[in-house]
């Protein structure tokens, strides 16, 4: 970090998506303080400036967040905000008299903006003042702060192998540090540390294993088709394979394509995610396997374009997922084409939980079912369904309107 006392702050623009005032010379403070934010302030990189926002709301006792961003020409990131935790108006949904806690956000305006000029960042502008109280002693544990150090992963990840138990790991850091106030994390950041680690396929040689595995079987037929998705540390996030015999298949077969994710491994509780079709005996057959780290949409999105390309860029006609709206996002990018439809075992899982308040709620079960199950044309379900809903009263039933909508 440079000090910008002597900095000619005037050369300095937002670009064309930049502030409506320019910072100058004339409202440049005196910095008696490095750690202190003010205008003019320069630094090699946008984490660089988080870091210190971050370790500065720490010091001062708030929390710390990006409130916005934008872009250049270049499609690179320019000028962001960052400001306090607590910025913004939250409208709880619930009335006054049934919020157990108040809310947290205060509106409050202190905040840095930041922009680029060549390679170096500078702050633009600076508030200082909070609209809340700030909490010295305890904005280590604000969300945006907390922090596990490399020293307290290791210790974590050798007492995992030990087969410890996690608040048994947990309590021994606290021992050491001499405190819970020592500790710049709680116990549900290491679960979640540790829950990220196992996922972790690079582990005890796991992943040169499968890599090994899977070179062999490329070996024997080079029609065996597999893809590794790996992370910054070297880990193996995601995987994709299918043999010969899946790629013939899909040929054939792979026009409606069913994906679940319900499946886990016991290791790693990775989601074992497979494609399968049906065959002209009315068999399922597998078109292809992924093993996943996580289930959002950039993952969907990468198991899915290595899967087409597999499958020689032959979209299916249809594909049945389960009722997740990250892959419905992601089956509309990556199969434009493809008619997304909810798998039926799914939906009739919910039927519990969404109607057992009901009370003719067993009638009302056995009812769906035939409807489901016994309607034999697209007009005689039409029928039936008007029926089922206009005899139980069920009109205005938000989770049965909503599936025959999308349906």
């Amino acid at each position: 970090m440079e000090d910008p006392a002597d900095f000619d702050l005037d050369h300095i623009s937002l670009f064309e998506e930049g502030s409506t005032s320019i910072p100058t010379n004339d409202n440049i403070m005196d910095i008696l303080d490095s750690s202190v934010p003010a205008v003019g302030m320069s630094f090699d990189s946008a984490e660089d400036v988080r870091t210190f926002y971050r370790e500065y709301g720490i010091k001062m006792g708030f929390g710390t967040r990006i409130q916005s961003s934008k872009k250049g020409k270049d499609n690179e990131i320019r000028y962001f905000m960052l400001v306090c935790s607590r910025e913004g108006k939250y409208v709880f949904p619930l009335p006054s008299e049934l919020m157990t806690l108040p809310t947290q956000t205060n509106e409050c305006q202190a905040r840095i903006s930041v922009a680029k000029k060549d390679s170096k960042w500078y702050i633009m502008s600076v508030i200082y003042e909070h609209s809340h109280d700030l909490s010295p002693t305890k904005s280590r544990l604000f969300c945006g702060n907390r922090k596990i150090s490399l020293s307290a992963k290791r210790t974590l990840d050798l007492n995992d192998d030990a087969r410890v138990r996690v608040n048994k790991s947990f309590r021994s850091l606290v021992g050491a540090a001499g405190g819970y106030e020592n500790l710049s994390f709680v116990e549900c950041d290491v679960r979640n540390f540790l829950s990220q680690h196992r996922r972790a396929l690079g582990k005890d040689g796991d992943g040169q294993t499968l890599l090994s595995h899977f070179s062999r079987m490329r070996e024997l037929n080079r029609d065996f088709f597999f893809e590794i998705d790996i992370d910054d540390e070297n880990h193996i996030r995601n995987v994709l394979w299918a043999d010969a015999r899946s790629r013939t298949a899909c040929e054939h077969f792979g026009d409606i394509v069913s994906f679940d994710t319900t499946y886990l491994t016991n290791k790693y509780d990775m989601p074992f995610a497979p494609f399968v079709g049906v065959n002209h005996h009315g068999q399922s057959i597998l078109l292809g396997c992924g093993l996943l780290s996580s289930e959002d949409t950039d993952t969907f999105i990468w198991l899915f374009k290595c899967w087409l390309r597999c499958m020689s860029y032959k979209a299916p006609f249809g594909i049945a997922t389960d009722q997740c709206r990250a892959m419905k996002n992601v089956v509309a990018v990556v199969f434009p084409e493809t008619r997304h439809k909810w798998c039926l075992w799914h939906i009739m899982k919910k039927i519990p939980e969404k109607l057992a308040a009901n009370q003719d709620y067993k009638n009302m079960k056995h009812q769906m079912k035939v409807v489901v199950y016994e309607s034999m044309t697209l007009v005689e379900f039409e029928c039936n369904w008007e029926k089922f809903i206009t005899s139980f009263g069920l009109t205005h039933n938000e989770w049965l309107t909503t599936i025959y909508e999308e349906l």
